[in-house]
């Protein structure tokens, strides 16, 4: 755990937070406009619209009543859990926030029961793929895509669980 930090469940208000950090964080670090912020709204959308507490989850990281993380747990299917969005605000990077998050994801799949978590990210995103590397993810797929904005490397990942 991160001194100060403490994960709770997804509150009302908090994922309007989440895509409005990212979008404006990613924007300003890569170049990711507004489709990337569609991408995350959709995301976002979908999670809350289509939410199975039984297979689902979601970690919101605070210190001192500020949000500075989250991360998604969703369900790809009864086998298949996906992490989703995972985020840590600038001011808490480098604490280890973003693995304890990621940690507590893997754990919440295996406590459900699931097999085998996926994830998508891009590969410039290089302190969040050293933690899914730490944590046994493998690579499985990746190609060059426009998605939002500026051409990336997105890229598949697996963990058995």
């Amino acid at each position: 755990m991160i001194p100060g930090v403490t994960l709770r469940p997804l509150r009302v208000g908090d994922m309007g937070w989440i895509v409005h950090r990212q979008a404006l964080l990613y924007e300003r670090e890569y170049g990711w406009g507004v489709r990337f912020e569609a991408l995350v709204a959709r995301v976002a959308a979908d999670f809350m619209q289509h939410f199975d507490a039984q297979y689902e989850q979601a970690w919101v990281a605070e210190r001192g009543g500020e949000l500075v993380g989250a991360v998604f747990l969703a369900k790809v299917n009864e086998r298949t859990a996906k992490l989703r969005m995972l985020y840590v605000e600038p001011s808490t990077r480098g604490l280890g926030l973003g693995r304890h998050l990621v940690q507590t994801c893997i754990a919440g799949a295996r406590a459900r029961g699931y097999q085998t978590m996926t994830l998508w990210t891009n590969a410039v995103l290089t302190a969040a793929r050293a933690i899914y590397v730490a944590e046994g993810f493998t690579l499985v797929h990746s190609e060059v895509h426009e998605l939002f904005g500026p051409q990336q490397v997105g890229e598949t990942w697996e963990l058995v669980l």
